[in-house]
């Protein structure tokens, strides 16, 4: 399929999705959603790539949210509408099956920040930003950020950043664990690649064990989440990967997984 608002490319089993409507700061609307949708549908059935980053075209935003002219023309069953598919695409990427990296190479505000969010791992520019401006525009934010944000940084922390409407630099977002890493703008994309290359050489499945563990344990009882993480780890240990592993670490190679 040919995509109007995205570029997407893979290379060495990395895929790289680009918002690209560069002039509005690749700003969130309906067309550009159900495009990700589609793509995101893609990339679970094709199997084709280990790790995609997600970036934006450009060197001012990552995503600076949604479109205003969108939002402002908005009444109570469309917004409804839009937030609910808004959320359907976020969890299509939380629950991709694969590591995401949000490589964000500039402004990261409500529907972008949102996005974000919804990726496994964040690297950040030095000029990036995040923040939900939407209080001060009479809304809050629709697709997620009240739900992950303070399952990130804290209940706390999230309810300042959401009340105040204060923007995070990317210094602060690395000291809260909001991002993993910040890299000078010219820089962050190879940076995020050698991040995508690093977990490539680890099983695909152990690692996609890990990211269920961690993701539907943190909804869960503590001892609900050690049963799925014992669960899980029984899986892993009967796999092609574990075998491989260790007959690689035993005679000193690097190993081949197949994620089987």
């Amino acid at each position: 399929m040919e995509f109007k608002n995205l570029i997407y490319e893979i290379k060495d089993r990395i895929g790289v999705l680009t918002l690209n409507r560069p002039k509005l700061l690749n700003a969130l609307n309906h067309e550009t959603l159900f495009e990700m949708n589609t793509l995101l549908r893609q990339i679970k059935e094709e199997h084709n790539v280990g790790v995609l980053i997600m970036t934006g075209s450009g060197e001012k935003a990552f995503i600076a949210g949604a479109d205003i002219s969108e939002i402002e023309a908005m009444g109570l069953a469309d917004s409804f509408e839009f937030s609910r598919y808004g959320q359907t695409v976020t969890c299509e990427l939380e629950t991709l099956g694969i590591p995401t990296i949000a490589s964000v190479n500039g402004l990261a505000l409500g529907g972008g920040f949102e996005f974000a969010l919804a990726c496994n791992l964040r690297i950040a520019a030095e000029n990036a930003r995040f923040g939900f401006p939407e209080p001060g525009l009479g809304v809050i934010p629709g697709f997620g950020g009240t739900q992950r944000l303070p399952r990130i940084i804290g209940k706390g922390r999230a309810l300042y950043y959401l009340l105040t409407g204060e923007m995070i630099d990317a210094s602060k977002a690395l000291d809260m664990g909001l991002v993993c890493d910040v890299a000078p703008g010219d820089q962050l994309f190879d940076r995020s690649i050698k991040l995508a290359q690093k977990i490539l050489t680890k099983s695909p499945l152990a690692i996609k064990f890990a990211i269920s563990a961690i993701h539907f344990g943190m909804e869960s009882h503590i001892n609900t989440g050690m049963m799925l993480e014992t669960a899980l780890m029984n899986l892993s240990v009967v796999s092609e990967d574990k075998k491989e592993g260790i007959a690689a670490f035993k005679e000193k190679r690097t190993p081949v997984f197949q994620g089987k």
